[in-house]
């Protein structure tokens, strides 16, 4: 895994692991905005085929506040960009590092807002982990 994200691998169906997944992102507070199914997309639109990957938009709404009451502009940054990837009999899963993509942002010395990326990346972690 490139350095801007955390991944892991989990045996079992694509329906399965993304199951998995939401369970696992909402004990930690985070929701489902938005999925894309890039192997549906690709096919419709290019005519090419690629292993089932799938795009989801997690938000944890208590963040995306935080971050949205310190700097409109934010928004650009959210929500955190999680991939589900079918390699062989598992899915692999990668999410986003907050830290990495906030690492563009000048917190101006807003001591909540330097806060935020390592609490997200804390509770992404610790949903990962559970996978």
């Amino acid at each position: 895994m490139a350095k801007y994200g955390m991944s892991t691998s989990v045996e079992g169906s694509m329906d399965e692991v993304k199951e998995k997944l939401r369970n696992s992102l909402r004990n930690q507070g985070f929701g489902i905005l938005t999925e894309i199914d890039m192997q549906k997309t690709l096919k419709e639109k290019l005519d090419v085929e690629i292993e089932p990957y799938l795009i989801l938009g997690a938000c944890k709404p208590q963040f995306a506040n935080r971050a949205l009451s310190a700097d409109r502009s934010l928004g650009l940054l959210l929500p955190c960009t999680v991939v589900l990837r079918k390699t062989g009999s598992a899915v692999e899963v990668n999410i986003q590092d907050p830290e990495v993509m906030f690492s563009v942002v000048d917190a101006g010395g807003n001591s909540d807002l330097e806060k935020l990326p390592m609490e997200a990346k804390q509770q992404l972690q610790a949903a990962l982990s559970t996978l």
